[in-house]
């Protein structure tokens, strides 16, 4: 059920949506901005259930024929853009699937609603079409642009539109998420949330992966003996990375885990606030022998690995050079 209550975190979102349902004052023009994962599809439909929703009492009923159609994906007056090419929507998918159609009045619903996924790849002919129809839509119009990248965007779209910041959800309310609707042990779903930085999405990828455990075990055997690791012993451990290519940001993301629980440890000394309870003794130690310098600078250079990788770096090079930095902090 695409539903408020279904979604995890964003209150105040949600919040706003809810009295602006409730109160009659809805925007013609949304856009929900945050990383992938964040939870953008999820509000956006939600809301769009909400708009059209027979009962109209600030969040979606679940039973009248509107709701029903949001649910089977035949809703007629909820359509979300359809783009070709993959990495650009052009100005003619937003003329023929936009802007022409919403001429027409609903089907049989209040609103026709319009969600563009992806709206960063608007090239700008394509954000100035939509302009004109953000700034003179019909009564029933509302378009909800969905991006990772609100830099991509017109500041005249921009000043135009109610803007959603989707921020971090909390820990705890992802590791209660996972527990209850994914069946996940308590150790697996407090690593995936720590993991996950307040992704909602991420964590649910990362507790649905077949490959959790063995990525876990590789990582835990590198951090655990990295200190001790000869050359030819870190040559070999970038070689077993190489398996996880494509997911290297995510092993990337796991060792900083590892080391901002090791930060943790040096200076509370407490193990109920660090997410590898189970891995105490080991944390203890490499706290003990770190400095604050030391740690600081691994972290960094988890953080530089992930930008050069970006910046398409040799991968054995990057990695390398973030596992020697390791050993030698």
């Amino acid at each position: 059920m695409s539903s408020f209550k279904n979604v995890i975190g964003h209150e105040q979102i949600i919040q706003h949506m809810s009295t602006a349902l409730k109160n009659k004052k809805i925007t013609h023009a949304y856009i929900f901005e945050g990383p992938n994962g964040s939870g953008k599809n999820l509000l956006a439909k939600a809301f769009a259930k909400a708009l059209e929703c027979e009962a109209g009492y600030g969040d979606s009923c679940d039973m009248c024929r509107s709701c029903h159609q949001m649910e089977t994906g035949n809703q007629p007056d909820v359509k979300w853009l359809i783009h070709e090419k993959p990495a650009t929507i052009s100005v003619e998918d937003v003329r023929t699937q936009i802007n022409a159609d919403m001429a027409i009045k609903p089907y049989s619903s209040k609103y026709k609603i319009y969600i563009v996924d992806e709206a960063e790849k608007m090239n700008e002919q394509a954000q100035n079409a939509l302009l004109k129809t953000i700034e003179e839509p019909p009564e029933y119009g509302i378009i909800m642009l969905l991006t990772n990248n609100l830099e991509a965007m017109l500041p005249t779209i921009l000043s135009r539109c109610v803007v959603f910041h989707l921020k971090p959800v909390d820990n705890y309310k992802i590791v209660e998420f996972l527990e209850k609707e994914y069946g996940v042990p308590d150790y697996k779903a407090r690593i995936c949330a720590a993991f996950s930085q307040g992704v909602v999405g991420k964590a649910i990828a990362m507790a649905s992966s077949e490959d959790f455990n063995d990525l876990q075990y590789h990582v835990l055997s590198i951090v655990k003996n990295i200190h001790e690791m000869d050359i030819y012993e870190v040559v070999e451990a970038v070689k077993r990375l190489s398996v996880y290519k494509t997911d290297i940001n995510d092993v990337i993301d796991m060792m900083m885990v590892w080391y901002r629980d090791v930060l943790v440890l040096k200076v509370t000394k407490d193990a109920n606030v660090i997410v590898y309870k189970d891995e105490y003794r080991f944390l203890m130690e490499q706290a003990k022998r770190s400095s604050y310098e030391g740690l600081n600078d691994i972290i960094q250079a988890l953080e530089k690995a992930k930008a050069r990788l970006a910046a398409n770096v040799n991968f054995e090079v990057a990695v390398e050079m973030m596992l020697l930095a390791m050993k030698e902090n």
